[in-house]
């Protein structure tokens, strides 16, 4: 559907014989949920279409729309309630997408989400685009798998070329002799294998592109992960101004050659600049690992240390308005994942975490997704701490964090 960027989608509620003026989003989850807080901040009406009945999203919006993300007449009928539509989930089947666009601006478009949730199709594009990402090829079988061993060689990395997420469908491959037992146990029928990276830092940009093509970044994300899973995020990273520099200015290209429109956040690789694949940043490489066409979790610092969070930002993008400020408000912030771990004692007995314990602290900042069913390993909720420098914010939300364990 042809976009107009003279024409934005304003908040309030439509004037009669106007089109819908509400915001669709495709999935329930607690980024739709951050997403909505941020969309009845501003006044914008918003639906909600996600399988779960009692979904964190669909618990703050106007209406939602209950069913399978493949019924596409259902999809229809969601699309024919709103005036625009961007998802939180990449995992929407094409016909469905299809379906909604052909009806309704939706952004980032199909074209982004179908790159972007698959792996061999990302890496293909980043590096025809002339991007920088680790040598990689795309296997089908477990002789391919062999063959793609010698030729990258080890230790490399298999992935599952779709619904791989917080370490999910991948293996470290270090022995080809461990091929055949990797293949059989990833249960797929493509794959890619990527050639080890040997990473001094894991960082993010998010970034924000709208209609007019007009682009901003938040500063630079520097993120530890715990079992494949995002820990804790300290904004800004702690690495020289050439390398922050490089990596901002790279996502702004990553989200000119998608032809973005909306939030994107480009997770890197921060590399000695003898590994010879990357981008160069001063005495560093920068190395393209992942994109998440969508706000994202390295991101939530944003809402309470940042002139303009993510979410609004994707509002604006997605809405056809101009993109707000990114900067943040205090030298440094800091954000901890809260998993489903800290539901459950050290006999696995199911407990309320004593939030207590962490409410008397005035500095740090509790956000809950609203999920009834905690799991080991379930993104519960997190925390997020500003301060004057970044270690700062770092060391009181791990704090925190650690006062809900004892």
């Amino acid at each position: 559907m042809t976009d107009s960027p003279d024409k934005p989608l304003l908040p309030g509620a439509p004037l009669p014989g106007e089109l819908p003026g509400g915001v669709g989003v495709l999935g329930g989850g607690q980024l739709g949920r951050m997403l909505g807080l941020a969309a009845r901040r501003m006044g914008y009406r918003f639906r909600v279409f996600d399988p779960e009945a009692d979904s964190p999203a669909g618990q703050l919006a106007d209406a939602q729309t209950c069913a399978k993300f493949d019924d596409v007449q259902a999809a229809r009928a969601f699309a024919s309630e709103v005036g625009v539509i961007t998802f939180e989930f990449e995992n929407v089947p094409a016909a469905t997408l299809a379906a909604v666009s052909a009806m309704r601006p939706t952004h980032p478009s199909p074209r982004v989400l179908d790159i972007c949730r698959h792996r061999r199709k990302e890496k293909t594009f980043l590096r025809d685009a002339g991007l920088p990402v680790a040598p990689f090829a795309v296997v089908r079988d477990a002789g391919e798998l062999q063959q793609a061993a010698a030729q990258i060689g080890l230790p490399a990395i298999l992935k599952t070329a779709e619904f791989g997420y917080d370490g999910k469908g991948q293996i470290k491959l270090t022995d080809a002799g461990a091929c055949d037992g990797a293949w059989a146990a990833l249960r797929t029928s493509e794959a890619v294998l990527e050639g080890f990276v040997p990473f001094s830092k894991e960082v993010s940009v998010v970034a924000a592109r709208d209609v007019r093509g007009n682009c901003q970044t938040y500063p630079l994300c520097e993120n530890e992960h715990a079992n494949h899973i995002l820990d804790v995020t300290t904004v800004p990273a702690d690495v020289p101004a050439a390398v922050s520099d490089a990596a901002r200015a790279l996502a702004m290209r990553v989200m000119q050659a998608l032809d973005v429109v909306g939030v994107l956040a480009v997770e890197m690789f921060v590399v000695p600049a003898a590994y010879g694949h990357g981008e160069p940043a001063g005495a560093w490489r920068l190395i393209i690992n992942e994109l998440a066409p969508r706000p994202h979790n390295s991101g939530h610092f944003s809402v309470d240390a940042c002139v303009t969070d993510q979410f609004e930002q994707q509002l604006r993008a997605v809405c056809g308005l101009s993109l707000g400020d990114p900067s943040l408000r205090a030298g440094g912030a800091a954000m901890a994942n809260l998993l489903g771990d800290l539901w459950f004692d050290n006999t696995g007995a199911r407990r309320e975490p004593d939030w207590s314990r962490i409410t008397d602290m005035a500095d740090v900042k509790l956000h809950l997704y609203g999920k009834a069913e905690p799991r080991v390993g379930r993104k519960m909720g997190h925390l997020t701490v500003t301060a004057a420098t970044p270690a700062a914010a770092r060391r009181r939300v791990i704090e925190a964090r650690e006062r809900l364990r004892t």
